[in-house]
């Protein structure tokens, strides 16, 4: 009969060790060194070998030396015996660190290790891949949140304020956003036309887009468009629809009689061109500043029209000119309006004494 291969345990005396020897002739298997008692949970043991070999140690003696063992580096190659009953082998992907897996590796690539896949139940698992990070509050596929203002507005709360007589009526191109919610004149705080009122001595201090229906009671400056309808830019306006505003600027004109109109844009005095000539303007025909007699606005029977002057766009979306070359545009009419204001305080100033002086002789004739 055949020697039994049952393990036999042997105790070292001098240093404390055991050794196992599965057989005469194997060699003794140091258990505080080997991976049986420091990595015994990552070999795998087939399960059909491992009724086979007779326990070694009850559950209680495991876990008593378990805390005992304090797992050291082995140094030179690790070697594993491997019998007729039991599978030894070890995966250097088991003991090794997993890999991480960025963004830029597919789930697919990350080859799946054979113990993992022996304990799933389908044929290959692979690891999951690290969770993308998102912004909070925003949704993949999401949009940004935009928060500008419409791009037109069906009415405008701003309305004309053309008196009789007015020294200046100032036409605009049409209410922009904020000035047709508002319903002041130029509310934006980008435009340069308060600003520029102020600098060229129309007006003699800066004042804010509510004081909009002050301007002809305090300076007899009054204001106006050729579009009604507000839109975010101009440019937004088609040129037939500015066409269709000339006429109705004419009809207003001819009603209220100022002495001047300024056409706050280029853009204006080209639709006011091609509703007249049935052209475009050319280069060499344009200029800012007066025109001529002959180009009046509001020309009716018994008067002769208003004075045209044409002013540069004071919108802070228009970068055709710099500041210092519009404010010049707009000096040569706020000279023109400071001296027609100092003409008028003149006439007042003569009328007044000889109204004044009659005041005081009729007291004095009573006494």
């Amino acid at each position: 009969m055949a020697a039994s291969s049952s393990p036999t345990r042997i105790t070292d005396s001098g240093n404390g060790n055991d050794s196992i020897f599965a057989a005469d002739d194997d060699v003794p298997v140091n258990q505080k060194r080997s991976f049986n008692g420091v990595l015994n949970k990552y070999i795998h043991v087939s399960e059909t070998s491992s009724s086979s070999i007779p326990a070694l140690e009850t559950k209680g003696q495991s876990d008593a030396l378990d805390a005992q063992r304090i797992p050291k580096r082995r140094r030179g190659p690790i070697s594993t015996t491997t019998t007729t009953t039991v599978s030894t082998t070890v995966t250097t992907s088991e003991l090794s660190i997993p890999q991480r897996i960025t963004r830029s590796k597919s789930r697919s690539a990350t080859p799946a290790s054979p113990s993992l896949a022996s304990r799933s139940d389908s044929p290959s698992t692979t690891l999951p891949s690290t969770p993308e990070r998102r912004r909070p509050g925003r949704s993949r596929g999401s949009t940004p949140r935009k928060t500008s203002s419409p791009s037109s507005l069906p009415t405008s709360l701003l309305r004309d304020t053309i008196p009789p007589n007015l020294t200046l009526l100032l036409i605009g191109v049409n209410p922009g956003i904020m000035t047709g919610t508002t319903g002041f004149a130029y509310a934006h705080p980008s435009n340069l036309f308060w600003k520029l009122l102020h600098w060229s001595g129309i007006t003699t201090v800066r004042h804010p887009p509510s004081d909009t229906y002050r301007l002809p009671e305090l300076y007899n400056v009054g204001n106006t468009n050729i579009v009604e309808r507000p839109t975010r830019d101009a440019s937004m306006l088609s040129k037939a629809e500015m066409d269709a505003g000339v006429p109705i600027l004419e009809e207003k004109i001819s009603a209220k009689r100022p002495e001047a109109v300024c056409l706050v844009g280029k853009s204006i005095w080209e639709s006011v061109w091609r509703a007249r000539k049935g052209r475009a303007i050319k280069k060499e025909e344009f200029r800012y500043g007066w025109q001529d007699e002959a180009e009046n606005m509001g020309r009716c029977e018994g008067w002769n029209g208003a004075k045209v002057f044409v002013a540069t766009t004071t919108s802070g979306l228009a970068a055709g000119m710099s500041l210092v070359e519009k404010q010049a545009v707009w000096n040569e009419l706020g000279s023109w309006v400071v001296s027609r204001r100092e003409a008028l305080a003149r006439a007042r100033a003569q009328a007044q004494p000889e109204t004044g002086t009659e005041n005081e002789v009729e007291p004095q004739t009573q006494d």
